[in-house]
């Protein structure tokens, strides 16, 4: 899922107190029922399920929308949630089948039948939103329901849709509140979460109550005022003036890489992740940028390390593949073909090409996104250094970016991807598989056939070569270049607990997790 989600690498859990057993029997000045704030910098591209496919969006439906299926923390396999079991039928993967609880209840007090399951699984499809989630659910073919019982039929064998059931994307609208061939408009939800939505006020702040009504895998937790920033600076200004109990996604570089252990004010979760970010090229034969050519050139040019230290402080990894380290199936093909940074092949290439020099591009990426813009400063630079590339750099804001991305009308451009489900499968079909939600154009019969091959497998163990030969021609077509991998941190006050349970890989957000020590 773009990110503006999969930890489940081995957390280290930095208790910035004085003493582990000393904090842990300090009676806390807070009520157990006072608002916990939640500062970031995520955004909310729609209230809607089916018109949104990024962290921000994502991270809210966690918790006032109810999927079917769910993760534990920690977990790498869906568990009940809105669904009492689910299993695919014996004998195949094409046909999985949900028996919803008899005790859900919507926001009205009417409850929550097969058919609305049906109803928002169809509507995702039906509307096919530019910035939705559609694209997830490209191997379901159809819904049926009767009584509590759901029954999807899918094209081809797919062992991930599960995985797929348990994100954003299987969300559960009331269908009499929701048009089904339109997404609805204004500042409210109708949905069976751990949590209500009491306010919301775009691009500036959600104040969520414990849903009383909420039937589930989980427990409603402290009531919840997520605080939404402009950019890092703005976030860690906020942190600073104590407006915010917890701040995550994200702090500064210079601030995360400089938090202070000892600091008895705070606490702070730092975990290795699957979080990456991409730098992906529009393929389009109206593009600069449409020979691959072209494209193998910038691979001999991006410096990732240089990157890493320069933007990001340490607090990124460099990244050589599309995979990120943890996971099933991650190599280093980008390493592998391109080991260091090489002018002269660079232009070779594009002298063998027949394209101009320098090559002239435009370069986008979302305002207030992490370190975006000192990213975009750092990138231009490294492929200019070279004499062969001439980059013009904008920056948009978030949801104006998205639409000009999915509508091909930039060159280049950088997002960050969170995992929506802890499989290698979610950093491929949504990446780099034909009419993928990164929009770049790329399709590769090879790419597709090892997709769907790997989907095949119940055991996942077994994907790895299908995922290896994968990012070999992903390496060899270049339709996107990988650049890092980010640690996740989590920073609280010292009377708030459960930060470590926030996020861990599985693209499940649990405000429920926090609490008062």
């Amino acid at each position: 899922m773009r990110s503006v989600r999969m930890r489940i690498l081995v957390t280290l859990l930095v208790l910035a107190v004085i003493g582990v057993g000393g904090w842990q029997l300090l009676p806390s000045d807070h009520d157990s029922e006072a608002t916990i704030t939640v500062g970031t910098t995520d955004t909310i591209t729609s209230l809607d399920p089916a018109g949104a496919y990024d962290a921000g969006s994502w991270a809210l439906f966690s918790n006032v929308y109810q999927s079917l299926l769910t993760y534990a923390p920690g977990g790498v396999a869906p568990v009940p949630d809105a669904a009492k079991s689910c299993s695919f039928a014996k004998g195949g993967l094409t046909t999985y089948t949900c028996e919803l609880r008899d005790d859900l209840t919507f926001p009205s007090g009417r409850k929550v039948t097969a058919e609305d399951v049906k109803f928002s699984f169809d509507r995702v499809k039906k509307i096919n939103s530019d910035v939705g989630p559609s694209s997830l659910l490209s191997t379901l073919k159809s819904v049926d329901a009767k009584d509590l019982k759901v029954t999807f039929h899918l094209t081809t064998p797919d062992a991930t849709f599960p995985f797929k059931v348990a994100t954003g994307a299987g969300s559960i609208v009331d269908d009499t509140r929701y048009p089904a061939d339109g997404l609805r408009s204004g500042n409210s939800v109708d949905g069976t979460g751990p949590y209500t939505l009491k306010s919301y006020t775009k691009g500036k702040r959600v104040d969520l109550e414990p849903n009383s009504r909420y039937k589930g895998a989980v427990k409603s937790g402290a009531p919840i005022a997520l605080r939404y920033y402009a950019d890092p600076d703005a976030l860690e200004k906020a942190w600073e003036g104590k407006q915010v109990d917890v701040a995550t996604r994200q702090l500064p570089p210079t601030v995360l890489s400089s938090l202070n252990a000892s600091d008895p004010d705070q606490r702070v979760s730092e975990a290795d992740s699957s979080d990456t970010r991409n730098l992906y090229f529009n393929t389009r034969a109206s593009s600069p940028l449409h020979l691959t050519a072209v494209r193998k050139a910038m691979a001999w040019l991006i410096d990732r390390e240089q990157l890493a230290t320069k933007v990001y402080d340490g607090t990124v990894d460099p990244l050589y593949s599309l995979i990120p380290a943890g996971l099933t199936g991650h190599t280093t093909s980008f390493f592998d073909n391109y080991p260091d940074q090489n002018s002269e092949k660079a232009r070779k290439l594009l002298e063998g090409a027949g394209v101009s020099i320098p090559v002239k591009f435009t370069y986008g990426y979302g305002i207030g996104s992490g370190a975006a813009a000192d990213e975009a400063k750092e990138l231009k630079r490294q492929l200019e250094a070279s004499g062969l590339f001439q980059v013009n750099v904008k920056g948009y804001e978030w949801t104006d970016f998205q639409k000009r991305w999915a509508g091909g009308k930039l060159d280049a451009y950088a997002v960050g991807w969170v995992a929506d489900y802890p499989d290698p499968d979610t950093f491929a079909g949504p990446l780099v598989g034909t009419d993928s939600t990164m929009n770049t154009g790329f399709s590769s019969k090879r790419v597709d056939g090892y997709i769907k091959e790997s989907q095949q497998y119940a055991d996942r163990s077994q994907v790895t070569d299908d995922f290896k030969n994968l990012q070999q021609v992903i390496a060899e077509d270049v339709p996107v270049i990988p650049l890092w991998q980010r640690k996740e941190y989590v920073v609280t006050t010292s009377d708030v607990g459960g930060g470590q349970y926030l996020a861990d890989g599985n693209g499940v957000f649990r405000l429920w997790s926090l609490n008062w020590i």
